[in-house]
């Protein structure tokens, strides 16, 4: 994967590389923090690193969900209703830090034929040397389970628009196509296409993403199993059969 990263550099030089780093710790069945380390261009931002922690508060799984997700090390997508607040520190060259306070709730719904639908909406508060703005943003996905052999990977779709109020009105929208691959226990992989139309400034800017995002996943707490499938019953003997 990187060394198709690097080709793709070095053949589209308006294409830009974002590589992530996300560590998750389960702590219960309805908490959980991770860590983010990313190179950002969220909604037309200009390079920066963002890194900082976050904390999920998770619903009860549904049983669908988690028939939907089996392969997918990512627990929270087994849960209808997920909320988030996190911190957020962001550094760039020659500019003050700015700190920015993470709001959303996620919503998951499979909808038939292994696919689930997901809907995260977000809002970002961001103050910078006395300046305060804020955006929020909506990203709509839809993925699904498929298999080479016994390998499992999960292709996505996704669309997300940003209303900022720097220029108070739908500046930003962003179009993902990409794919999840587990490997092992504890580490995904998700690699990723972004097309950016950013109107926020004139002239309309079009931008072109590679990301390679790191999730990491480790639990404190022992996993929610499905419910197990009672015995069947031996009509001649009444013994559970084995």
């Amino acid at each position: 994967m990187f060394a198709l990263l690097v080709c793709i550099r070095t053949h589209a030089q308006d294409t830009q590389i974002l590589p992530e780093i996300d560590a998750h710790l389960t702590f219960n069945s309805h908490v959980r923090a991770y860590l983010q380390a990313l190179d950002d261009r969220d909604g037309g931002d200009p390079t920066q690193f963002t890194f900082g922690p976050s904390i999920e508060i998770f619903l009860r799984p549904w049983l669908r969900l988690k028939h939907v997700t089996l392969f997918d090390l990512d627990d929270a997508k087994s849960r209808p209703l997920v909320g988030e607040f996190g911190y957020r520190i962001i550094t760039a060259p020659d500019t003050a830090p700015k700190h920015r306070l993470v709001e959303s709730v996620t919503f998951h719904y499979p909808v038939g034929k292994g696919v689930l639908l997901y809907d995260k909406n977000r809002a970002d508060t961001d103050w910078q040397n006395g300046d305060f703005t804020w955006r929020y943003r909506n990203k709509l996905t839809i993925e699904r389970t498929f298999s080479i052999l016994s390998y499992h990977f999960i292709p996505h779709l996704a669309a997300e628009p940003f209303y900022t109020s720097q220029y108070n009105k739908w500046s930003t929208t962003s179009l993902y196509a990409g794919s999840l691959f587990p490997a092992g226990k504890h580490m995904q992989f998700d690699a990723y296409y972004e097309h950016e139309n950013d109107t926020g400034m004139k002239p309309n800017r079009q931008n072109h993403y590679i990301g390679l995002v790191l999730n990491l996943y480790f639990s404190l707490a022992r996993d929610v199993q499905s419910p197990p499938i009672p015995h069947k019953q031996n009509n001649k003997t009444g013994a559970s059969s084995r």
